[in-house]
């Protein structure tokens, strides 16, 4: 993706500031010439910033501002070793919602929906970013969180909500249950925001035709605002993102060499504006693809497609990668397989051995789906699988990110 003048000009202004003061980036750009910077190309031999760097700041190393200035803060889950701290700024506050808000927009929410929102409050980014959002928009606001499944439909059918702010699995999770009490007559759902974790095709569709709505993909992470910086339109051609805010690369996830429009690779962004915590050439992990091209909507933002994997979501086994978008892949075009799936994978006697449990539909049968789904599993991934076919809803569901692939053999 071509930088533009302003995307530069902002860029260089945010280089400057940061290499001025005392921060994390005075440090981590010591003994780079920032005048000596041109062009796109110069900025791209910048290092790298990756989650390390963050977490090695805790608590507050980011912080590129005074103390006074700071108004929030928000923080990764740290299950992976030490949370990440983001300060925010008002102005970030700001930013954020009106970046959610055109998230919104961009899905055809408006003032007059009712906006029920079950992703989680407090450190994490979610459940506020889409309150954050809904509220600059002037949108009715259900600010239920997590969990009680039996108040969040209650709720959903008084205040007759109109828009369901979910991850997948949740969402689904309620689609199920709405299905299996009869309730769906007194649901007014018409659009799911739906975000956090990637979701295959045929789970899509699962919970659209169960909540009779349109879904969208919004994204985001912690470390860059929280979700709403990018979300799809309806013509559901690839997610939007907000490049006056923040400037997307798309690198070869091994080398770290920019990759042309198109080629997938793992995206990295510098935020613009940002002041509590910048970025500049920040590593998500997230694979995906610059969609080059005018999007049919006629937006005038650009498009990366939906988040294809992450780079650290692939478990080698018997010497074959495997990512969990593959058996997303596989499942898609199998009759009679439900979208839900968990591998084990264990080692057992000197061997790799892994397990594939899928939720089957009622009338599959099971004997014939294990070898389906057995030689599916082979031609995809390359190896062989023990395949364990399991009634729907057997296997557990979340009310945050479902954790699909276990590796045991460490």
């Amino acid at each position: 993706m071509k930088m533009t003048e302003r995307q530069f000009t902002l860029i260089k202004k945010q280089l400057e500031k940061l290499t001025s003061q005392e921060c994390f980036y005075q440090k981590k750009l010591e003994g780079i010439d920032i005048d000596a910077i041109k062009d796109q190309s110069d900025f791209e031999k910048l290092p790298f910033t990756w989650k390390g760097d963050l977490r090695e700041a805790y608590p507050l190393g980011l912080k590129a501002v005074p103390d006074e200035k700071i108004v929030r803060i928000h923080s990764s889950s740290g299950t992976t070793g030490t949370p990440v701290i983001i300060p925010y700024t008002q102005k970030d506050v700001d930013d954020w919602a009106v970046m959610f808000a055109r998230c919104y927009e961009m899905a055809g929410v408006t003032n007059l929906d009712r906006i029920h929102i079950t992703p989680g409050y407090g450190l994490w980014t979610a459940g506020i970013g889409f309150q954050l959002g809904a509220e600059r928009m002037g949108a009715m606001t259900i600010p239920m969180g997590p969990g009680n499944t039996d108040k969040q439909l209650r709720m959903m059918m008084d205040m007759e909500s109109t828009v369901l702010c979910a991850t997948s699995s949740y969402a689904l999770l309620l689609a199920e249950e709405i299905a299996k009490r009869g309730i769906g007559d007194r649901i007014k759902l018409k659009k799911g925001i739906i975000g956090s974790e990637r979701w295959g095709e045929k789970m899509r569709r699962r919970i659209a035709d169960e909540l009779g709505v349109s879904l969208y993909d919004i994204y985001g992470l912690t470390e860059v605002y929280g979700p709403g910086i990018g979300i799809n339109c309806d013509h559901n051609t690839g997610m939007h993102y907000w490049d006056d805010y923040l400037y997307f690369e798309i690198v070869d996830p091994k080398t770290g060499e920019p990759l042309p429009d198109g080629e997938v690779g793992e995206l990295v962004i510098t935020t613009l504006c940002k002041e509590g915590a910048p970025l500049i050439r920040y590593r998500t992990h997230d694979l995906t693809r610059i969609i080059p091209g005018e999007c049919p909507c006629g937006s005038k933002f650009p498009r990366i497609d939906v988040i294809l994997g992450r780079t650290d979501d692939m478990v080698k086994v018997k010497g074959v990668n495997i990512f969990p978008s593959q058996i997303d892949e596989m499942l898609k075009d199998i009759e009679g397989a439900s979208s839900e799936y968990q591998v084990m994978i264990d080692h057992l006697d000197g061997k790799d051995i892994l397990t594939l449990f899928v939720e089957i539909e009622k009338d599959a049968n099971a004997y014939a789906m294990e070898h389906i789904l057995g030689d599916a599993f082979k031609a995809k991934i390359g190896i062989a699988a023990i395949i364990k076919p399991v009634s729907i809803g057997e296997l557990p569901r979340s009310e945050k990110k479902s954790t699909r692939v276990f590796d045991n053999r460490y």
